[in-house]
């Protein structure tokens, strides 16, 4: 969208704040810049890891010469400070009511109309993977893709949460450790493109946006990706919020097994 003089000084005011401390924070390994689309509003989706994810994506994105919006949780606009700034800077309020969904597809669009980077977690909450490898997506991502007609850029990190653990209150500062992120290339939704939005042609688009964000995560991490992403639903946890624990969740399971009954029944 085109960037109003308020946005431009409220973005310049928080890069001013963030920009000192994450380059004191963390060192950055930034790769394939050159797959960022530059002629066309696009829709990231990178993995979720830890709570400063945002922050760590959008300094990305700002040294781009890029100003990120985020679909964000409607509730956060109201929180005193965070509030202010996300209305400043023209997030994307995403509301869980019907009534609401318009309005934030009417900004998602107006984000990608104006060939701007609308920033959309596709696991929709922190991933419940006990080795915080990318989980089960939502469909958001690719219901926006298909409707606007954006390109999907996924992009993966990692290191961040080794200085704020998921769900954690303390940071690990010391040592200084090192953010890596790279930008894959678009993923391919063109024969899904003017199909009708049925659940299976959301699910395939969702799924092809999860395959090529784990390829990138596993090779930042060299590590090999588990054959199965994991799924929520299917271990009894809780889609959204902070109440899990993967530790106790392995044990639940273990202990529902020993008793006969499986978490996969309780889904």
């Amino acid at each position: 969208m085109p960037e109003s003089v308020k946005s431009r000084v409220a973005f310049a005011l928080l890069a001013n704040t963030m920009r000192p401390v994450m380059n004191i924070l963390l060192r950055k390994q930034w790769e394939g810049m050159e797959n960022l689309p530059r002629d066309t509003g696009f829709i990231a989706c990178p993995n979720h890891v830890t709570e400063i994810d945002p922050v760590v994506v959008g300094h990305f994105f700002y040294n781009q010469k890029i100003m990120p919006r985020y679909l964000a949780k409607a509730s956060l606009f109201k929180v005193p400070v965070l509030g202010p700034a996300l209305r400043a800077t023209n997030q994307v309020p995403v509301e869980r009511i019907t009534a609401g969904a318009s309005a934030s597809l009417k900004g998602a669009r107006t984000v990608i109309d104006a060939g701007g980077a609308l920033i959309v977690y596709p696991e929709g909450t922190l991933t419940r993977d006990p080795e915080l490898w990318p989980m089960r997506g939502r469909t958001g991502a690719a219901r926006l893709a298909l409707q606007t007609g954006a390109p999907v850029v996924p992009i993966a990190h990692w290191g961040a949460e080794a200085v704020l653990p998921r769900y954690s209150k303390r940071l690990s500062l010391f040592p200084r450790k090192t953010v890596r992120l790279r930008v894959g290339t678009p993923v391919d939704l063109s024969d899904l493109r003017g199909k009708p939005m049925t659940k299976s042609v959301l699910d395939t688009a969702t799924e092809r946006i999860m395959d090529s964000l784990t390829v990138l995560v596993a090779e930042l991490r060299n590590e090999k990706p588990p054959a199965v992403r994991w799924d929520p639903a299917q271990k009894g946890q809780s889609a959204i919020g902070r109440n899990f624990d993967p530790g106790a969740d392995t044990q639940h399971s273990h202990n529902k097994k020993k008793n006969g009954t499986d978490t996969n029944e309780l889904a």
